[in-house]
């Protein structure tokens, strides 16, 4: 079985309200396009900060710009017109726990893909005035430092189903700084809440699509995590039809170079494990 959980019906520019993108003809183009791959398993994962109801869980400037959508509106949507599995995508927020937890336990979900976008109130993926990379004071090793060390919060909060792009801190490739060394350093920093969380890890082959040019994880940290025991999910992160299980051919190649042999699938927030290949 293949699986693409991480896909948003929608591009993130500006315009691409619910209206137009939550509609059965583009549902329709995403499934299409997952059969053509051979993947039998597609959800969608919207942003969470696009909906009026995460502003309960933070009132950052970003997310006061973007939650103009209603969640449940959404969930009825992907429920009732399409075949889609449910899942949203919702960002970590340290200190936030309680009501992100409350946003997501009032809905039924089949999955929750968690992610780490933020290192305090700084992008490490966003450009313009929330890139912490604008901030001087910010050195490479104290981004990456505090990103994994949230990432390790992040999946031991238990909020989550997925842990999203694990290492998404390095998407600006050879665009924005990178700590000198070997890097398992700061993967060690996550280590062990993944383990301990018992969350599946995402491979995702949209960095393939960004200046990185490579997956998430990167390779060894992959290594560690398997080494560890940690179930994987498959994921592109479209936003777009035509991303829809981007290079999953040449990366399911890839992870059988790891001994990767099953994929995590849900149902309901309920985890089985599913051989891999195509359907």
């Amino acid at each position: 079985m293949l699986t693409d959980y991480h896909v948003h019906l929608r591009p993130d520019e500006p315009g691409t309200t619910a209206d137009k993108y939550f509609v059965p003809a583009n549902a329709e183009r995403y499934r299409e396009a997952a059969s053509e791959r051979g993947i039998a398993e597609l959800g969608v994962s919207e942003h969470i900060y696009r909906f009026k109801q995460a502003l309960e869980v933070w009132q950052h400037p970003f997310w006061q710009s973007q939650a103009r959508e209603d969640i449940d509106a959404y969930c009825q949507f992907v429920r009732e017109q399409t075949d889609l599995k449910l899942g949203i995508e919702a960002d970590f927020i340290p200190g936030r726990e309680d009501q992100m937890g409350n946003l997501l336990e009032a809905r039924e979900w089949d999955y929750v893909v968690g992610s780490v976008h933020f290192v305090r109130d700084h992008a490490v993926d966003m450009p313009g005035d929330w890139d912490v990379w604008r901030t001087t004071f910010e050195s490479p090793e104290k981004v990456w430092r505090r990103y994994f060390e949230t990432l390790g919060e992040c999946a031991r909060s238990g909020l989550y189903d997925i842990l999203a792009h694990p290492d998404l801190v390095k998407v600006w490739g050879k665009d924005r700084p990178r700590p000198d060394g070997d890097l398992r350093r700061y993967y060690e920093l996550a280590l062990e809440g993944i383990v301990e969380s018992g969350i599946a890890v995402e491979v995702s082959t949209a960095g393939l699509r960004k200046p990185v040019g490579e997956r998430y994880p990167a390779a060894a940290f992959l290594e560690m995590l398997l080494e560890a025991g940690c179930p994987v999910a498959l994921s592109s992160d479209a936003h777009l039809p035509e991303h829809v299980g981007w290079d999953y051919e040449q990366t399911v190649e890839w992870l059988a170079g790891f001994g990767v042999t099953e994929l995590a699938v849900f149902e309901k927030r309920q985890r089985r494990m599913e051989p891999i290949g195509p359907s």
